[in-house]
């Protein structure tokens, strides 16, 4: 194969719909399991070598890390909506605006998030009632990461640009780089150095800091499409409008969801640290199980941005059908794997035969939910890339606050007996399968009825 080509932006209103599909969504998928691997190997090397508190302590710091940077989040889908549209359309001045603009705009994000929430850290966990006997090291480990938190949003930006332009093999490659430097980071900093749940911390922000790095590198060659000049590197009100009106949903999604998790995090907390720890481990594994249908759903965002600015409304439909069988039979082997081997993989984070027992029960409520999970992002993906970021929005805000929350409180008072004063400690992921479920529906529902044709930019 012509590497130029492999390592090259890619025309997707050209050639069968699943082949393409499939061939951007593979690298993709590879390279976030090595994106998910920056927290597993932290929880991993923390959990073998500090212990069951300091696993604790790095997946409860993940909900705040979550809301805190929606802005970034908001900047790369709208960054990736508009960079697909408009290399589709061939408009290459409005894509070199476009790019120029988003890097502006990450600039700023980056350093209002590091002032906000390196000082807001400490009081959302005092907030979130988390265990003294942990709440020191969420602290430290949040700390560091927002201190460096540039590198985590130029490169999620950067390959979100590559990706919008049919690259996923180069943002694949860089995150694989800077992966194998993070475990081994990770394993000087947490085991020569003795520096726990800190080191973890400082070895993910170098890592992401690389990678950010090789992806403006790869972008600033990339001439025969774009142009990366210091011209097109301030703000214009038509783009930077665009970009904050087409991100904006899907960060205020983002939002929603980690308040959401932070809401469900305290009354997993009142079930102390055994089932904080185990439901970091269900978290990990969740983590990669989900990983497929999130690739499937970017993938449709991408492949229907360049369609819709080419104006090929033909393969758009015939993409997300086929986009959508693919993301279900894979989500589906994925679950299957889960329930054969699941004990397994719990074991890899504790030597705690219990915790292990304890996690593998809350896994296996959540199975199923990975299959509608797989319709949802897919379709979702669909609408996002005509630029229709307001549907998913509302969908995850009635899943998540108006199904989610209420269920799982409502579970646990109903469940409540002198044995268990906080109710039954699965009411987490029963309301966690429920909103799955429910948002598979709604969202085929709202795809079905078509609205998302009329918002192309």
């Amino acid at each position: 194969m012509n590497l130029k080509k492999m390592f090259g932006a890619v025309d997707m209103t050209e050639g069968i719909p699943w082949h393409k599909i499939l061939f951007f969504t593979v690298p993709m998928l590879i390279g976030n399991i090595a994106q998910q691997l920056y927290n597993t190997v932290d929880s991993v090397v923390v959990g073998n070598y500090v212990g069951d508190n300091a696993l604790a302590a790095v997946g409860s710091a993940g909900p705040i890390l979550n809301l805190l940077i929606v802005l970034f989040i908001g900047i790369s889908v709208g960054a990736g909506i508009m960079v697909s549209q408009y290399f589709g359309a061939k408009k290459r001045e409005e894509l070199s605006s476009t790019i120029g603009n988003c890097l502006v705009l990450t600039a700023l994000a980056s350093v209002f998030v590091m002032i906000v929430a390196t000082l807001a850290s400490r009081p959302l966990l005092q907030l979130l009632n988390t265990p003294d006997s942990i709440i020191d090291w969420c602290t430290s480990y949040l700390r560091i990461l927002f201190l460096g938190v540039a590198g985590l949003a130029f490169y999620n930006i950067l390959s979100g640009i590559l990706r919008g332009l049919g690259d996923s093999v180069s943002a694949l490659l860089y995150l694989i780089i800077s992966c194998i430097l993070n475990i081994i980071l990770d394993l000087v900093f947490v085991i020569y150095f003795h520096m726990g749940v800190s080191g973890v911390a400082l070895a993910t922000i170098i890592a992401q800091a690389v990678s950010a790095i090789l992806c403006y590198i790869k972008l600033s060659r990339m001439t025969d499409v774009f142009d990366l000049k210091p011209s097109y590197m301030k703000l214009h009100k038509k783009h930077s409008a665009a970009i904050v009106r087409l991100g904006l949903p899907s960060g205020i999604t983002q939002a929603i969801m980690s308040m959401a998790m932070i809401v469900v995090q305290s009354l997993t907390n009142s079930y102390g640290e055994m089932f904080i720890a185990a439901n970091v481990m269900v978290m990990r594994v969740d983590g990669f199980a989900m990983l497929p249908n999130f690739s499937f759903g970017t993938a449709m965002t991408t492949y229907t941005g360049q369609n819709v600015g080419a104006r090929r409304y033909d393969n758009v439909h015939t993409g997300a059908k086929q986009g959508t069988v693919m993301a279900v039979i894979t989500s589906t082997a994925i679950t299957l794997l889960i329930l054969l081997f699941g004990r397994h993989l719990m074991g890899i984070f504790t030597n705690t035969p219990d915790l292990v027992t304890l996690s593998m029960r809350m896994m296996q409520i959540l199975a199923v939910g990975y299959i509608a999970m797989a319709v949802t992002q897919s379709l979702s993906g669909v609408m996002r890339g005509a630029g229709d970021t307001m549907t998913p929005m509302w969908i995850s805000v009635v899943t998540t606050i108006i199904i989610r929350v209420p269920i799982a409180y409502g579970i646990a008072f109903l469940t409540r007996t002198p044995e268990l004063p906080n109710g039954r400690q699965e009411c987490v992921y029963i309301s966690l399968l429920i909103s799955w479920l429910l948002g598979a529906v709604i969202t085929w529902f709202f795809y079905c009825r078509g609205k998302w044709r009329e918002k192309a930019i």
